[in-house]
C-alpha cells in the first residue's frame, strides 16, 4: 500500500469509503454485516487504514455499522472520518445533538476526521449563519481533541467554495473534491483544486470512477488506452489519473464487493502516474463523451445581458449538462433549490432574444424547457 503523509501522520493513499458497502436485497439501509467486516478485514490486513462514513450514508446505517466493526480493532490501527449532515438544511441548528449522537453510533471518544459535510449552493449561507453555531461548535470540540482535524466536502460551485473559504479557509486542514478524469474539465474540478491549493490545504478525492460509471467504458474508447496499458482496467486508469496530481493525499472509494477493493488494492500496491500522451488522450476521451450529451457552452455571457429575466444562463446550462450527462443526479437539484423561482429555469418566457446573439447557437428557449420537465 502506498502511504502519504499528512502533518504527523501516514495515511493510506487509498481510503475506503462506506456510502456503498454491501447490502442484503438491495436494501440500501439493510447492510450485510458480515459481508462489511470481511472487507474490513481484508482492507486492514492490506494497509489501508482510513474510513470514511457519514450520518446519512445508508440511511443512517453506515456509522453504526462501522462503528461496531471498528470496535473490534485497536484504535490507534486505524483513522475514522464522519461529517456534519449540513446536506440536509433542516438538521442545521442541531450540530451538538448530532455530534454527540454520532459519537455513540462509531463507539468512539474522538473522530480523527471530521468535515462539513458537502458545503454547496443550498447551505452555504446556514453553514456561515453564527446563529446555527455550526463553526463555533466544531472548533469547539477540535480544542476539547474530540476532533482532531477539521475539514470539508463539498460539490458546490467555485464561487460557493470561495465563500466558505474567505470565511474558514485558515482553519480547514483538508478538503474533499470529485474528482476524476471526466469532471476534470466537466465539473470544473482543475479550478477547484488550484482554489483550495491557494489557501495550502490538502486534497481528498471522492468519485474517483464517478459512482462506477468509469469502470467501464465504451468499447471504442478502451482500445484507445489498452494501446498504452494492454493489463490495466478501466477503474485503474481512473487511479493512475489521480495518481498523477501531485496534491492529492488520499482518494476514497466507496467499494461495495470483495472484488473491488481487491483490485483497487492491487492499483494501490504502487504509484504508476499517467505520461503526457496518455493523459492528453483521456482527456480527449472526456471531451468526446461531454460533447455527445452536453450543450457547448462557452460562458461567454452574452445571453445574459439580452435576458428580460436576467437569468444566469450559462450556469442553468452547467447545471443541464451535468443532469443531462448523469441521467439524474442530485447535484442541479441541490443547487436549484438554492435559488429564487424567478431564477430558475422555469422562469424562462421563451422570447429567445440569448438565442440570437448565442455564438454557439445554442437553443436555450428549448433547453429551458426540457430543464423544467426533467425536474418537474
Amino acid at each position: 500500500m502506498i502511504y502519504n503523509n499528512f502533518q504527523d501522520k501516514k495515511l493510506s493513499a487509498l481510503g475506503m469509503g462506506c456510502m456503498r458497502l454491501p447490502v442484503v436485497c438491495g436494501d440500501n439501509a439493510q447492510i450485510d454485516m458480515q459481508a462489511a467486516k470481511e472487507m474490513v478485514a481484508y482492507a486492514m490486513d492490506k494497509g489501508i487504514n482510513y474510513y470514511d462514513t457519514a450520518w446519512g450514508y445508508h440511511s443512517g446505517m453506515s456509522e453504526p455499522v462501522m462503528g461496531e466493526i471498528l470496535a473490534e480493532y485497536p484504535r490507534d490501527s486505524f483513522y475514522v472520518a464522519t461529517k456534519f449532515p449540513g446536506y440536509d438544511v433542516s438538521l442545521l441548528g442541531r450540530v451538538k445533538e448530532i455530534f454527540e449522537e454520532q459519537l455513540c453510533r462509531l463507539r468512539m471518544d474522538y473522530f480523527d476526521f471530521y468535515l462539513f459535510h458537502n458545503v454547496c449552493e443550498k447551505n452555504i449561507d446556514g453553514y456561515l449563519d453564527p446563529k446555527f453555531g455550526i463553526y463555533d461548535y466544531l472548533m469547539e470540540q477540535k480544542r476539547n481533541g474530540r476532533i482532531r482535524h477539521l475539514g470539508f466536502s463539498t460539490h458546490g460551485s467555485l464561487h460557493t467554495m470561495k465563500r466558505f473559504l474567505e470565511a474558514y479557509g485558515k482553519d480547514m486542514e483538508f478538503c474533499q473534491l470529485q474528482i476524476n478524469w471526466l469532471d476534470w474539465d466537466f465539473q470544473n474540478a482543475k479550478a477547484k483544486v488550484e482554489l483550495v491549493q491557494s489557501y495550502g490545504i490538502p486534497i481528498w478525492v471522492m468519485e474517483p470512477v464517478r459512482g462506477g460509471s468509469l469502470a467501464s467504458l465504451d468499447l471504442e474508447y478502451e482500445y484507445k488506452l489498452r494501446a498504452f496499458r494492454p493489463d490495466a482496467s478501466m477503474a485503474e486508469w481512473a487511479f493512475r489519473f489521480l495518481q498523477s496530481i501531485d496534491c492529492v493525499t488520499l482518494t476514497l472509494s466507496g467499494m461495495s464487493n470483495f472484488e473491488q477493493l481487491k483490485e483497487n488494492i492491487e492499483t494501490y500496491k504502487e504509484k504508476k502516474p499517467l505520461s503526457e500522451v496518455e493523459m492528453q488522450t483521456l482527456m480527449e476521451i472526456a471531451q468526446d463523451k461531454i460533447s455527445q450529451t452536453t450543450l457547448p457552452c462557452t460562458s461567454c455571457r452574452y445571453c445574459t445581458d439580452h435576458c428580460p429575466q436576467e437569468l444566469d444562463i450559462p450556469w442553468l446550462i452547467e447545471l443541464y449538462n451535468e443532469h443531462a450527462y448523469s441521467g439524474g443526479g442530485f447535484i442541479a437539484p441541490m443547487a436549484l433549490d438554492a435559488l429564487d423561482e424567478s431564477k430558475r429555469p422555469s422562469a424562462c418566457i421563451g422570447c429567445c432574444s440569448c438565442e440570437q446573439v448565442c455564438p454557439q447557437g445554442i437553443k436555450i428557449s428549448e433547453m429551458m424547457r426540457d430543464f423544467t420537465n426533467k425536474l418537474s
